[in-house]
């Protein structure tokens, strides 16, 4: 969620415009993946091999790469936490590490600065316990958007944890650009859920949209020129008034949201996706000219989530997954060789909703 005004040149030359100015890129030693184990293709998932399942139960969700690639970090909840707390995850022994205090409720965190440092958000300044969960609001769907959430950075292990925003409300959802380590962030500190960038210690803080509806989810592009994100557009007045009668008791309702692209400095707005279901999780493809998303535009009844691949320009739509379930937040490598994402996929009769981290060869299609 996000708000402010457009950047200044002053902005241009500071965000994802020089590489000199940015964090170098790790170099990865050649390596294997022996985090946990194959299991079976499904049918029609041309653009996946030798697919691994990382968790085994719990609900696991936004896993992304380090820069070196031989790492994940992703929220978790299960066992002993009631809330979701950020995990490490290395790829080469599968050992799972424990980096937020274990307090209060984390979300959305991310590689910073080479790996020299980790981002996330959490509730626990505000209230070490954790927040009830909020599902419905008048029978409606609902996320919630807890006003107690802050932007923190750690050591990749957790220790010399910093506060970097203060703002009132709700501050989450925080990526990184590649090229400068310019962090991009959701905000309603201005009223609405609204895009901002900031620098990695929290100043030189930046408005990117600037419209009713929620904007936000943002990610870079590979190249730092652009950012894709989630966003709410309103049909009527009356739908208007609902977004921020919600907000204002701290939920959203993402029953419709569409995929929309920005230039790095909020310019060039444009929306990509216009099917009217719940789209969210974008990322870019590779080259930069296409976006991965889930989406329930082939649900009925909403309940299923594949993962879409599509042009910058809303053409070229191809459906990437076909579990008939939920399969969500995807993120490819740094070297474009693997995808990570998260699914209902393979869940034991018993766990029906778990979700679980898989991660598979991506194989590019031609047409």
């Amino acid at each position: 969620m996000r708000n402010a005004t457009i950047g200044s040149a002053l902005f241009l030359s500071l965000s994802c415009s020089n590489v000199d100015q940015g964090p170098p890129v790790v170099a990865s030693e050649p390596f294997e993946i022996r985090a946990g184990e194959l299991v079976q293709d499904i049918p029609g998932e041309r653009f996946f091999r030798n697919v691994r399942q990382l968790t085994f139960g719990g609900e696991n969700a936004e896993a992304y790469w380090s820069n070196d690639g031989r790492s994940l970090i992703f929220q978790a909840k299960f066992g002993e936490y009631e809330c979701d707390q950020i995990f490490t995850l290395d790829l080469t022994t599968g050992e799972q590490k424990l980096v937020s205090t274990g307090l209060g409720r984390t979300t959305c965190a991310f590689y910073l600065e080479g790996d020299k440092r980790i981002i996330y958000a959490s509730t626990h300044v505000a209230d070490p316990n954790c927040p009830p969960p909020v599902f419905s609001v008048d029978g409606k769907y609902v996320w919630a958007v807890y006003k107690g959430y802050d932007i923190f950075t750690a050591n990749p292990d957790g220790t010399d944890l910093r506060q970097i925003t203060t703002f009132p409300g709700y501050d989450a959802e925080a990526t990184v650009c590649p090229v400068t380590g310019r962090v991009l962030f959701t905000s309603v500190k201005d009223g609405d859920l609204e895009l901002y960038s900031m620098e990695p210690d929290g100043n030189d803080v930046v408005r990117l949209t600037n419209r009713p509806g929620y904007d936000g989810g943002g990610f870079y592009s590979h190249d730092g020129t652009k950012i894709v994100q989630r966003s709410g557009f309103f049909k009527t007045e009356a739908e208007e008034q609902e977004y921020f009668s919600l907000l204002a008791q701290g939920v959203v309702a993402p029953n419709e949201m569409e995929i929309s692209v920005l230039d790095r400095n909020g310019e060039n707005f444009h929306q990509i996706t216009d099917n009217g279901k719940a789209n969210f999780a974008p990322y870019w493809h590779p080259d930069n000219k296409r976006i991965i998303f889930a989406s329930n535009m082939d649900a009925p009844q909403g309940r299923r989530f594949d993962l879409y691949l599509i042009n910058e320009d809303g053409t070229g739509l191809v459906k990437v997954t076909q579990n008939p379930s939920f399969d969500s937040f995807p993120m490819f490598s740094p070297d474009g060789k693997y995808i990570v994402f998260a699914s209902n996929r393979f869940n034991p009769d018993d766990s029906p909703n778990d979700t679980n981290l898989f991660v598979a060869e991506w194989v590019e299609q031609d047409g």
